[in-house]
């Protein structure tokens, strides 16, 4: 089942172009309620429409130190009556200074009316969670949290049974394969990696002497937003249009990285990159070539080290880092299409009226 396919994609004009500075007017900069725009008006008539429910809660970890707040959402398929069973159980993990409520939203909607319950949490320092914004000082907390609440989910009577697939998008990704290094064997059914941060990509990584003096700073301010780095929404999202859309998140972190989640990344990324060969769980890769956030190259060596049995790695020509919001509408049909082929073949048949 090892699969490794390389994805020519000349569907855009300017896939090669590099993308335009972001600039905005003092009108872009007033956010709409959502990032779909004003209509629909409501979230529950935006799943809706798009065949699927949602709802939003909080989840306490369990914790000795003392219970940490997560802010957590779930996606099903519309119509889902007493009895009704999803495909599969999706657990998401969103990227680095990102959160669940905005662009984020909308894979998880496509999967629910594809007909899998989708289940993530804002990481701590991250969206309506705990914590300073943008502050992930610790990753094995992080995964800690994260793996509690997806287990409460999966310890429920009605999914008794279900395949439970991990979902990891850029930051989000790592912390994927993190959980499952974490976890026993055979847990997770298997894990969709979308341009996973399994090294800090070489061209946005701060060069020598950067990294030695941010070390040192870091022992004893760990909080400062210094961090010199690009701007990462101009690096990710290639139309213009959805760059606005993304820079409008009132969630969004949008200040310098700071110290000790840039020192955390880079520890947690080496970790993984000395662990690829450990890495056994069922995944498929898929990374733009053109990504500059993520390094695409690091995505084929995980494919090659792993001993995962059943793996699988797609490459498309030009597409930068923001796969599946930040392409052209035609680039993250194809995605997504690629996506859920995975996830069917490795989950029960859809239900059929």
């Amino acid at each position: 089942r090892n699969r490794q396919q390389r994805l020519p994609l000349p569907i855009h004009p300017n896939a090669r172009t590099p993308p335009a500075p972001l600039t905005m007017t003092q009108e872009d900069t007033q956010a709409p309620v959502n990032f779909w725009g004003e209509h629909p008006a409501t979230e529950a008539e935006y799943y809706a429409a798009h065949g699927a429910e949602g709802e939003s809660s909080y989840f306490s970890t369990p914790d000795d130190a003392g219970a940490r707040r997560l802010f957590t959402r779930s996606w099903r398929p519309a119509g889902g009556g007493a009895g009704a069973r999803p495909r599969a159980l999706v657990f998401m993990v969103h990227g680095y200074g990102n959160d669940i409520s905005w662009t984020f939203q909308a894979t998880a909607v496509f999967l629910a009316r594809s007909g899998f319950a989708c289940f993530a949490a804002d990481l701590p320092g991250h969206g309506r969670s705990h914590g300073l914004q943008a502050f992930v000082p610790d990753l094995e907390v992080a995964v800690a949290d994260l793996l509690a609440f997806f287990r409460s989910v999966r310890r429920r009577e009605e999914h008794a049974g279900l395949p439970c697939f991990l979902f990891g998008e850029s930051m989000g990704g790592a912390i994927c394969l993190l959980i499952h290094l974490r976890t026993p064997p055979g847990e997770w059914a298997g894990a969709v990696l979308v341009a996973p941060m399994c090294r800090i990509s070489d061209r946005i990584r701060p060069r020598w002497p950067v990294p030695e003096i941010l070390t040192l700073v870091s022992r004893f301010a760990p909080t400062l937003p210094i961090v010199p780095t690009a701007d990462l929404i101009e690096k990710s999202v290639k139309v213009p249009a959805k760059r606005l859309i993304a820079a409008r998140n009132p969630m969004r972190y949008n200040g310098r990285p700071r110290l000790g989640t840039v020192m955390e990344l880079l520890r947690a990324t080496d970790e993984l990159g000395a662990r690829l060969g450990e890495v056994t769980i069922p995944f498929l890769v898929v990374h733009g070539s053109a990504d500059e956030v993520t390094d695409p190259a690091v995505s084929g060596a995980l494919y090659e080290a792993a001993a995962s049995e059943d793996k699988t790695i797609k490459m498309y020509d030009g597409m930068l880092h923001s796969m599946l919001f930040g392409e052209p509408e035609e680039n993250i049909e194809r995605v997504r299409g690629d996506i859920l082929a995975w996830l069917s073949e490795r989950c029960t048949p859809a239900a059929t009226s």
